[in-house]
């Protein structure tokens, strides 16, 4: 278990968890709620599949410490850099070569809901409820909701979500595709971590890796770029999987026929 400020992260069977961990609603001490020199560092282990992010206790998180924001306001310089800072960590977040999956049980609301819809998909407990409540408060959203959430749900259900600043339902975020999956009540962690485990557990890290590439590629890229890359990232596992298959044929030739070595020494 490594320990950060208001955040936790662990292994478990090769799925790294990070945990916002300021119970009970996890509130994000800053866009940056963890630095992002010490994120990659926890990340920098080839061995690693998938990662989780969820919230310690019964909430995900119920968005960012606005009691600081409103300080730094007073310093505009000031609030600029963490706000881009908090960008580059979810940008990063984002990019990510290996599936990552936001575990959303109950709240999760304003810088939550951002942190959420950076991450690749979304499973959310029938009870959870989502907002951006930032124009109750003149605000919006900061870190990358305005252009993350019109992705997924459209320019009208994004308007309607941000303006209107009402909580939705899992059910309602499920139809407008702002979830992927809806786990059982308060099950939202237990289910995504099976769901992930399901998808990588018999996989090689390298297959996750390339196919993470290629759909990263499929929105970063033009169409033709991002064929390419995948014609590339599929040869490269193509070439791998015949290196293999000789090997294990090669050891099966001299595990059925020990005689086949007699005068080789």
């Amino acid at each position: 278990m490594y320990y950060g400020k208001n955040v936790t992260f662990e292994i478990i069977e090769s799925i790294g968890i990070l945990t916002l961990s300021d119970p009970p609603e996890n509130y994000l001490p800053l866009p940056e709620f963890i630095p992002l020199p010490l994120l990659q560092d926890w990340l920098n282990n080839e061995t690693l599949k998938g990662l989780i992010i969820r919230g310690e206790g019964r909430n995900f998180s119920a968005g960012g410490d606005l009691g600081k924001i409103f300080t730094l306001a007073g310093q505009p310089a000031g609030l600029e850099d963490v706000m881009v800072k908090g960008h580059e960590l979810l940008r990063y977040i984002e990019l990510m070569d290996i599936p990552v999956i936001a575990a959303i049980n109950r709240v999760c609301f304003g810088g939550g809901l951002e942190i959420a819809l950076a991450c690749h998909f979304r499973v959310a407990s029938e009870n959870a409820l989502l907002a951006f409540p930032e124009v109750n408060l003149n605000l919006m959203p900061g870190m990358g909701g305005t252009y993350r959430l019109p992705a997924i749900a459209g320019t009208f259900q994004s308007a309607r979500m941000i303006l209107g600043g009402d909580i939705v339902s899992a059910a309602r975020a499920r139809e407008i595709g702002l979830v992927d999956h809806i786990a059982p009540k308060d099950k939202a962690w237990e289910y995504s971590l099976e769901l992930m485990l399901k998808m990588t557990r018999e996989r090689p890290v390298k297959v996750i890796r390339h196919v993470m590439t290629a759909i990263r590629n499929s929105i970063l890229l033009g169409r033709e770029e991002a064929a390419a890359g995948e014609v590339r990232l599929f040869c490269e596992l193509a070439a791998d999987e015949s290196a293999r298959r000789k090997t294990e044929e090669n050891n099966t030739v001299l595990t059925t026929n020990p005689a086949s070595n007699i005068g080789n020494d």
